[in-house]
Parts: structure tokens; sequence; C-alpha cells
């Protein structure tokens, strides 16, 4: 497979699924856990953060473990070697909380999916220019959540946003109204909590959930 056909699958992938689980684990161990129990209930897509203890190692394990049933990126990348050292290691879409234009050039050089972070409508515009997939619109809650989706979505009808902080089972619905093409999802459903206190199923039931909102949103647009 030619790098832009793969490239054009992950992006299909990630937005059916339609869902970016970010995970922060504390360990290798618990890592694992969480990403078992979000798959159990369906969510086949999960961006491991840099901020993991071993995250390069994680990405690694979870690439063999589980090969092209799950959809793996890095996040919280900052710098190219970082982006080319998760690429290594199994990531198919690499994202950051901010704008960095070396990890989105490193990324398409190696030809992922680059999903920068931004918040202004200067960041957006700038980070999509420079050959961004999609644009992660970090924090969206801070700036008014969905209301703020929407008024990005006026001046850039064409960009690809994908929302993160403040997504929530309450305001998914919202986010994808507005416009968003995925959701960035943290604690609300990868929450380590519910490993350490033997309850994953609660993780699951969770990623189930967030299924049946994007599938029920999806069908009234």
């Amino acid at each position: 497979m030619t790098t832009s056909a793969s490239s054009q699958l992950t992006k299909q992938k990630l937005e059916q699924v339609g869902l970016i689980p970010v995970l922060r684990a504390r360990s290798l161990d618990e890592g694992h856990a969480l990403v078992d129990a979000m798959m159990a209930g369906g969510v086949t897509v999960v961006e491991v953060t840099m901020t993991v203890p071993n995250a390069v190692d994680l990405l690694h394990k979870l690439k063999k473990l589980y090969g092209s049933s799950l959809l793996l990126g890095s996040g919280t990348v900052t710098d190219a070697a970082q982006a080319a050292a998760t690429i290594e290691a199994g990531a198919e879409f690499v994202v950051s909380p901010s704008l960095h234009l070396d990890v989105i050039a490193k990324t398409k050089e190696l030809g992922k999916v680059s999903v920068p972070g931004a918040l202004t409508p200067t960041e957006v515009i700038t980070a999509w220019r420079a050959g961004a997939d999609y644009v992660k619109v970090f924090p969206c809650s801070a700036m008014g959540g969905a209301s703020y989706l929407k008024a990005l979505r006026a001046p850039f009808p064409d960009l690809r946003l994908i929302p993160t902080g403040g997504v929530t089972l309450q305001t998914a619905a919202d986010f994808l109204k507005a416009g968003a093409v995925a959701l960035g999802v943290g604690s609300d459903l990868v929450n380590p909590a519910a490993i350490t206190e033997g309850h994953p199923e609660s993780i699951t039931k969770t990623a189930r959930a967030y299924l049946d909102i994007i599938q029920a949103t999806r069908a009234t647009r």
C-alpha cells in the first residue's frame, strides 16, 4: 500500500469511529487495560500521549498486540524527533496540543496523518495551510465549547476540526452538530480509576455510549 493510500485509510477509519480517546496512563499495564476496555466497547482508535511513561514502548506493544484492528496515534508530540519515533513505533496519526510546523512537516514527510493543536482563528488556518489533515481545537471548552467550534466553522467551512477539552457524553452531540468531524475525549472515557478500582466494564459502557451518540447525531444531520 502506498503512503497516500495508507494515510487515506487512516482518515477513513478515524472519521468512521468519530472518537479519539486520549490515553494518559501511569504504566504500560494500565495502558493495556484501558485499551482493552475501550475496544470491548467498540472503540478501535487510541491516542497514546507522550506523557505516558515509556510511551513509545507502549505504542510498540499495542501495535504488536492488536495489529490493524487498532488505529494507533501519538499525542502531546511537540517536536519532529518525537513524531518520527512514534511513527516508527506504529503511530498512524500524530497529535499535538499546540502548533508545531516541524511536527506537521515530519508527519507528512513520513506519510502519516497530521493533527496539530490550535485555538485562535489565525492558528487554525496556519495549521491547515501547513498541511494538517485535521486541526485539533484545544482547549475548546475554555473558549465556549460547541459555540466556539461553530463560530470557527463560519469563516472556515472546509476545515476538518476535532474539538478536544470539555468533550463529555453530555456535550458530544452539540460538538458534532457544530461541525466536528471527530471528538477528542479524555478522562470522561479513558478513566484510569476504573481500572485501579477493578471496574473496566464502566469504560466499556461509556465507549458504547459515545458511539451511540455519534451514530444517532450523524443520522439526524
